[in-house]
């Protein structure tokens, strides 16, 4: 069975009854990041469509060549925002990938990083082992929170490549599961209770759950640290899901959906433990946040059990910058700091958009909202334009195409002579880094989360 929304995906992605216009558009050209390092019209959107058609008509097979062609999205979806008909060629490549996965399985790297992103634990163990001995084979920068490989060995995916190293301690292991930061509670004895007290409901305040992120977890770990003091001087509970597991993006996007369906299952169980006690669930990442209240959705349209309990949850999965700007008086706090200083210089800024959080959720505005009280924005010429992530494929067997795309945005980066470039993504900032670093650029890199914490202290 599949859902309205989804049944109108499906009719919309008629290949024979927009083929003729879409030869005629080509708007996803342009903003395309494989097209304008490649300009080969099959890895284009537009080739993509085409390609996509002949094999939904069974005129395509499957071969090692279309594979390498499906494998070269990044997943952006540039296309699907700029495309008249809207498109869903993003999911539709996603699926495509699972065919893929099936006919010619996925790599051993591959399948052991994702049975650690089901196996918490273990996960935890390994971090721990990789902090224990990461100074022996990396050189470690504490400044970008990045770290090179001691031996430059001439393999395309590491060479010369600048990478996250593993904290000390993981940020769900160094908190406690609830933090308390409501210092205004008052408790008033009522009529009907007699003996006991009741938190007056003036004073009750809110209650967040946090979701971190895998990189943020064991990687950017200030990240999390830096949204827990942003919530303690706004008063707020926070409450740490302990249990909680990879968001499935890594997988999902790769194919591997047994991981994805296991990974998405496990999650929603277990958020719904807490759900109705908190007011949101925060995540200072686009990617998983965009997983969490979008994609989840995508992928169980056919289990419609489990697809009524994603869309429960859903709503309330927000990305942090929103949730702290539409729902608490940081803006406030953030103004009154730079009223405390009017003559302090600020510190600039550029801001990345990255493409979970503009193109799928619509979010933008509020990181910057909240950071232009207290740093000086500089846009860069294409803000929104993908930095070149474009998960683990990507990353390891077409690295290549990932160095290309992250060349233009670094481009832009230090064109804007900025300080800092920031964006609420650990994926992106990944991608950033390792991309200025090759360029010997001076801009570091931020979440935003981390700026608005500094800006406070």
């Amino acid at each position: 069975m599949i859902d309205d929304v989804n049944l109108k995906k499906e009719q919309k992605f008629n290949f024979t009854a927009v083929s003729d216009e879409c030869i005629k558009c080509g708007k996803c050209k342009s903003v395309c990041p494989i097209f304008e390092i490649s300009h080969d019209e099959t890895t284009s959107p537009r080739g993509f469509i085409d390609l996509l058609g002949a094999y939904k008509r069974d005129e395509l097979e499957l071969d090692k060549t279309t594979k390498d062609i499906f494998e070269s999205c990044f997943l952006c979806t540039s296309c699907t925002d700029v495309c008249p008909n809207s498109l869903p060629t993003d999911t539709i490549i996603e699926q495509i990938r699972f065919d893929i996965a099936k006919k010619f399985g996925i790599a051993w790297y591959k399948k052991a990083f994702f049975w650690l992103l089901r196996n918490r634990k273990i996960m935890d163990i390994m971090a721990k082992m990789g902090w224990v001995f990461q100074t022996c084979g990396l050189k470690i920068n504490h400044k970008n929170q990045s770290s090179k490989f001691r031996i430059n060995l001439p393999i395309e995916m590491i060479k010369d490549r600048t990478l996250p190293f593993a904290d000390r301690k993981s940020f769900l292991n160094s908190y406690p599961e609830n933090i308390i930061n409501n210092k205004q509670q008052v408790c008033v004895p009522t009529q009907e209770s007699g003996n006991e007290d009741k938190i007056a409901d003036s004073e009750k305040l809110s209650k967040v759950a946090i979701f971190i992120g895998c990189i943020g977890n064991y990687a950017y770990t200030n990240i999390g640290k830096s949204l827990l003091y942003i919530l303690e001087q706004l008063e707020i509970d926070a409450f740490i899901p302990k249990k909680q597991l990879c968001c499935g993006a890594p997988a999902y996007f790769t194919g591997d959906f047994n991981t994805v369906d296991y990974l998405i299952k496990q999650n929603i169980e277990y958020f719904e433990t807490f759900i109705d006690d908190v007011d949101a669930i925060i995540v200072p990442e686009a990617t998983c946040s965009a997983m969490i209240n979008t994609d989840w959705e995508h992928f169980l349209h056919d289990q419609p059990n489990w697809l009524k309990r994603a869309k429960k949850i859903a709503p309330k999965v927000i990305m942090a910058t929103k949730w702290l700007n539409d729902n608490t008086k940081l803006n406030e706090l953030l103004s009154n700091k730079k009223s405390k200083n009017p003559n302090l210089k600020l510190p600039t800024i550029t801001y990345h958009d990255p493409c979970h959080a503009k193109k799928m959720q619509g979010i933008y505005k509020e990181p910057r909202n909240l950071l232009d009280k207290n740093y000086e924005i500089h846009e860069m010429s294409d803000p929104a334009a993908c930095c070149g992530f474009g998960g683990v494929t990507m990353q390891s067997e077409k690295y290549h195409l990932s160095k290309a795309v992250g060349k233009n945005k670094a481009k832009m980066i230090n064109e804007t002579n900025a300080d800092i470039v920031s964006a609420e993504c650990s994926a992106c900032r990944m991608q950033i880094t390792d991309s200025l670093e090759r360029t010997n650029s001076d801009i570091t890199f931020k979440n935003p989360i981390e700026l608005i914490a500094e800006a406070l202290k």
